[in-house]
């Protein structure tokens, strides 16, 4: 069925291969019809149409051992006609779309129409001029000059819109652009590993091309389709693409399809490379996705604000592009719940907004109520008609003082700082190696709570050396000379380290003078080789005399078997086993032991325990890793059953046991104490020796002795968290968690359900935020389950960094601290900015309200209002949002997630510099006229001129914030505000340019500013009241909080928010990752009926290709995937739930919807 093409889809992405395809034996459709089959199928047409996989080869011209010439010439032709490894990114937002979007915001539509209509207003003048008989008494004031400039209020409102829009949409543009830099920067990253030209070579993965032969490994993700040439004991993890969470196993003469986009989790192997870029199974659903897409985009233009969602949800495959990095433009909702600080922030939006708009109608009808009632009943004039538009200007403007109120009410300002925050902390973290691949993860960083940590690599170099070996019965403290080992033994135990290790593993000299040697490959390994070349002897020769190809047989490492085991075939035909691992579970497969003269004798189980007291525990006590290495001979005749794994991995011999030290970073231990003296525990989890484990925690400090704390094997931490039926009990896990420090001898699952069982625990006050490191293929459910995920960039493993949400790029502990450290600056800025941001509205909105219903005017104008608004929001959030971190920030405990954003000492600063700004405007208002001798602003006519008295109140408002700004600086009640403000440039900048450009609006804004010119003694008195605020707030920092119980907090989350739908409906196993994907590419097909129905077009044309329908068989039930749209909190998408709940009340359009659709 694969092979039937739709020619209707493949003519829009095939230009001209079939006329090319005649230089090479094979057109781009043959090889992509081929690559849609699977299994037997495919084995099938490659013998009718090709021969075998070799004869593909020799048609792609390329050679399996050698690869490909990679002379440029020919790379280039073979991009030209089978395409280049890249699947083009969607296009970036325009910067018109961006303003568009802006535009959307109601209070900005609100105010725009207040404007057009006093603009409109403005022209109109009635018939008969009776302006005298209309107006209220003071109405007679207006000059002719004067009635001409009433469109200026209005053309300055339009232009202050007009800024605010411009600012957003430039804030926006250049976060996605930031984006786009960091996804660039990740797929620049990836490289993979071919043959070209008999050298094998690291490229970027863009740069593969059909007919390249790469070699695959446990751990990678396979960049691109191809079929397996040769290796061993392949398994794939093909979920991603097929939903089936079984691994595959891949063979020559079986199954030889491997699919870009799916994972090695065991084994490895060479393939040929025969699909690329958009032409790839992965390609081939990104590209139907984006053909949906695009088809939407015209449909609905009304969901433009979940079409950016949508466009991301629709990528259930991750691209071997990094096309994942469309992820991090959602707070990517697959991923936990909201973060913590959008949560909190989210809430406090609403509630401010909602009191905003009480009070902004309320001063509109009482500025209403009060003119109706002075005009047509105190003065008893009647409604004439030629006067009605006199009055409507009038309601106009007092709808407009409504409006502006609404608007320096609601803190548009809290998202940006949010954003211009995290996206600061995000490029400077770059700095630091911590590449942030979600953005929420910098700021979850912050509240950690616990960091489980691999051993390997990350608390120590990763450099592994021998430093202690037991061989022919003596135990040396260093390595060996090598005269006093046997021959026998060391020609068996160089072969053994030789042949029994991946090929990829090699020691190359060092890159300087005096440097190291360079390890490549797995370093185990390495330090295995490096052993050989310090007993002056040379692993080369041996490789090269028993080639790869020529492995009878090979046992790959795994997390469950724990040893390698390669089998070579003898001259005299008979079978030879060599097999390394960890020393505990080797030694219990050896029933023989080599002597000092080389020769086999027994080895009985009580020698085996003296052995483990002697030679084991000491050398694991000393933070060792022991490895046995051993080996087995097997008749030729006849053959033994290679697939019966207990049979074959037992009855060994033991060569040696070594010691490998792999030694403590030197940061670490630093690191480490900064952690606990911040609040957090660090719990080292390792699948090393108990012993060894011990060790090094004590080392690095996790453990220090004499402490109250547990070190389990995960055998013990199984057999306690599990009751008799064998289930895992949280109560049981809560026993254990908080004393446990170190988890040895752990599997994946123990990482996992050490994980869940932290995170799911109420045991204490505060609900545990949990980070994990990881680096392995087996790590990927620990990293997804953490709050955040550190993948490591050298050591880890494709599958591992993809389940990440940060990945480390020098693999060091010491850069989680840094990222700590940033995360808690996140939170500190945002509390910063609210501090500050909450005392302007707070102000703003009562000198409005008071103002308005007092004098019928509010002493702050709509523009002025406007301008505030814009210091007050968006340079405040830049300046507040960019403070640079401290080394202090880890001196306190985290806040956790039950913490209200605003605390105690921020509600008393924000009331006590209320009081203080408040006291002093309404002395100004009603009392300024007689202390600066000037005329009273108060009770003045429609379009009078600007008056000074009240330009002096804004003016002082203004300097009032802005110093108001440096005491924000600081929430935890320090003294000193203006410490380290010279570290903060950008901070400096917008102070003193909005001072600069509040002075040109007060001495030339006039009439469209309301502002009159001041003198120089009203200026300095301004300025004075405002260096009052400095003042003013170390008074308040004398006031003890734990005296003003009264003061509520505001802002926190509350327990039952806390734990979001999806996790209390989850089963007991966890979905794995490609479930995950696949449930986010379900959401899609919700998005409204509409779409459904496009869907099922773009699926029936595809519907014979059965990659895509596997990629749709999910055979979760409609039910769950309702409560997945319910989940979106949409209430436009809710609402369709219920409609798909009960499957019988779809409409006819829907019914078909494309999961049942395409079932064969």
């Amino acid at each position: 069925m694969g092979d039937m093409t739709n020619s209707d889809f493949y003519s829009k992405n095939q230009r001209n291969e079939s006329s090319h395809g005649g230089e090479f034996g094979c057109t781009m459709e043959e090889l992509r019809s081929l690559m849609e089959l699977r299994g037997t199928e495919a084995v099938v047409k490659i013998k009718e149409t090709y021969g075998d996989t070799e004869a593909i080869c020799r048609r792609l011209k390329t050679s399996p051992v050698e690869g490909l010439p990679g002379t440029t010439p020919d790379l280039e032709k073979r991009k030209q006609i089978f395409g280049q490894n890249f699947i083009p990114p969607k296009k970036p937002k325009t910067f018109l779309q961006l303003v568009w979007e802006a535009l959307q915001d109601v209070t900005l539509i609100i105010l725009e129409i207040a404007a057009i209509i006093s603009l409109g207003l403005s022209f109109y003048h009635p018939p008969g001029e009776s302006n005298e008989g209309c107006a209220t008494a003071q109405g007679g004031a207006e000059d002719e000059g004067e009635a001409e400039a009433g469109w200026i209020e209005g053309a300055a409102i339009l232009l202050s819109v007009i800024c605010v829009v411009l600012v957003t949409a430039f804030n926006d543009w250049s976060k996605e652009k930031q984006f786009r830099g960091l996804q660039s920067r990740i797929e620049q990253e990836q490289k993979f590993t071919v043959v070209r030209a008999s050298q094998v070579v690291q490229i970027p993965v863009a740069e593969i091309v059909v007919g390249d032969i790469a070699q695959i490994k446990y751990g990678d993700l396979l960049p691109a389709d191809g079929l397996f040439i040769q290796g061993n004991d392949l398994k794939i993890d093909e979920s991603s693409l097929t939903g089936e969470s079984d691994q595959v196993r891949k063979s020559v003469d079986k199954d030889p399809m491997l699919l870009s986009g799916t994972h090695v989790m065991e084994g490895s192997g060479r393939m040929v490379v025969t699909a690329v870029g958009v032409n790839s199974q992965t390609g081939i659903i990104f590209t139907l996705l984006g053909a949906g897409g695009e088809e939407e985009e015209k449909k609905d233009k009304k969901a433009k604000q979940q079409d950016g969602a949508a466009a991301m949800e629709m990528q259930p495959l991750k691209s071997a592009e990094g096309g994942d990095a469309d992820d991090k433009k959602k707070a990517n909702m697959h991923k936990k719940e909201k973060s913590v600080l959008q949560g909190k922030l989210t809430k406090l939006a609403v509630q401010i907004g909602k009191a905003g708009l009480v009070m902004s109608a309320i001063t509109v009808i009482i500025l209403v109520l009060y003119f109706t009632v002075d005009t047509f009943v105190v003065n008893k004039k009647p409604w004439l008609p030629e006067c009605t538009p006199v009055y409507v200007q009038y309601f106009v403007k007092f709808f407009i003082i409504g409006v502006t109120v609404l608007v320096v009410a609601v803190p548009e300002g809290l998202p940006l700082a949010v954003t211009i925050s995290l996206a600061y902390s995000v490029k400077k973290m770059m700095k630091d190696n911590n590449l942030v691949r979600h953005l929420d993860a910098c700021e979850t960083m912050g509240n950690a709570t616990a960091i489980c940590s691999d051993k390997t690599g990350t608390l120590t170099t990763n450099r592994m050396t021998v430093v202690q070996a037991y061989v022919g019965d003596v135990h040396y403290k260093e390595v060996p000379d090598p005269s006093s080992i046997n021959a026998k033994t060391m020609e068996l135990l160089v072969n053994a380290i030789a042949i029994n290790s991946a090929y990829t593993t090699k020691i190359l000299p060092p890159e300087k003078e005096g440097a190291l040697p360079r390890q490549v490959g797995n370093k185990t390994e390495c330090g295995l080789l490096g052993f050989v070349l310090d007993l002056k002897q040379d692993y080369e020769p041996v490789r090269s005399q028993m080639p790869e190809e020529k492995l009878y047989k090979v046992y790959t490492f795994n997390s469950v078997r724990k040893s390698m085991s390669t089998v070579i075939k003898m001259p005299d035909e008979s079978f030879r086993m060599y097999s390394k691992g960890a020393s505990e579970i080797v030694l219990k497969k050896c029933c023989r032991i080599l002597s000092g003269a080389g020769e086999p004798r027994v080895f009985r189980p009580r020698d085996r325990d003296e052995m483990v007291k002697k030679v084991i525990e000491p050398m694991a006590c000393d933070g060792l890793r022991t490895i046995c290495v051993a080996y087995r001979d097997f008749p030729g005749n006849p053959e033994p059953d290679w697939d019966n794994e207990n049979d074959i991995l037992s009855d060994l011999t033991c060569i040696c046991v070594v010691g490998i030290e792999d030694p403590v970073r030197p940061e670490v231990p630093e690191a480490i104490r900064k952690c606990q003296r911040a609040g957090i525990t660090v719990r080292m989890v390792t699948g090393d020796n108990i012993n060894t484990a011990r060790a090094i925690a004590i080392k690095c400090g996790i453990i220090h002795p004499g402490e109250d704390f547990l070190c389990l094997e995960g055998k013990e931490f199984n057999r306690r968290i599990r009751n008799e039926k064998g289930e895992i009990e949280q109560e049981r896990i809560d026993k254990i968690w908080p004393k446990l420090r170190v988890l040895a001898r752990s599997s994946p699952t123990d990482k996992h359900t050490l994980v869940k069982g932290i995170i799911d625990s109420t045991h204490t006050e505060q609900r545990q935020v949990v980070a994990v490191t990881g680096d392995g293929t087996n790590d990927g459910p620990a990293l997804k389950k953490a709050d955040v995920g550190f993948a490591m960039g050298i050591a880890g493993t494709d599958v591992a960094k993809e389940a990440s949400d940060i990945i480390l790029t020098d693999d060091n502990f010491s850069s989680i601290v840094k990222a700590v450290m940033w995360g808690r600056n996140v939170y500190d800025s945002i509390s910063k900015f609210l501090q500050f941001q909450l005392t302007v509205n707070v102000v703003a909105v009562i000198v409005a309200f008071t103002g308005a219903c007092i004098t019928q005017d509010s002493p702050l104008k709509a523009v002025q209002m406007l301008w505030v608004n814009l210091i007050m929001d968006t340079f405040a959030s830049l300046a507040l949002a960019t403070e640079p971190p401290t080394e202090t920030l880890l001196l306190r405990k985290p806040y956790g997630r039950n913490k209200p954003l605003i605390s105690r000492t921020m509600m008393k600063n924000i009331l006590g510099h209320a009081v203080y700004q408040l006291t002093l405007i309404f002395t100004l208002l009603f009392v300024g006229e007689k202390m600066f001798q000037i005329d009273s602003g108060r009770n003045t006519p429609l379009h009078s001129p600007p008056s000074e008295h009240y330009t002096i109140i804004f003016n002082t408002f203004v300097m009032m914030q802005l110093f108001n700004e440096i005491n924000a600086r600081k929430i935890h009640g320090e003294r000193n505000v203006f410490d380290g403000i010279f570290r903060n440039p950008i901070f400096c900048t917008i102070v003193l340019g909005t001072f600069a450009i509040q002075i040109v609006i007060v001495q030339f804004g006039g009439k469209p500013f309301s502002c009159s010119p001041l003198q120089l003694d009203q200026w300095m008195w301004c300025i004075f009241i405002g260096l009052g605020e400095l003042v003013w707030g170390q008074v308040i920092a004398t006031i003890p909080t734990s005296r003003l119980k009264f003061l509520k907090e505001a802002g926190r989350l509350t327990q039952k928010e806390e734990i979001p739908e999806e996790e209390l409906n989850e089963d007991v196993e966890e979905i794995d990752h490609a479930e995950r994907e696949l449930r986010r590419g379900q959401i899609l097909w919700f998005r409204g009926l509409n779409r459904i129905q496009t869907q099922i077009e773009v699926v029936n044309t595809f519907k014979s290709g059965a990659s895509f329908q596997g990629a749709l068989r999910r055979q979760s039930s409609v039910t769950s995937q309702s409560q997945d749209v319910a989940n979106l909190s949409s209430p436009s998408r809710v609402s369709l739930s219920n409609a798909l709940s009960s499957p019988t009340s779809l409409p006819p359009a829907a019914a078909g919807h494309p999961r049942r659709e395409s079932l064969p």
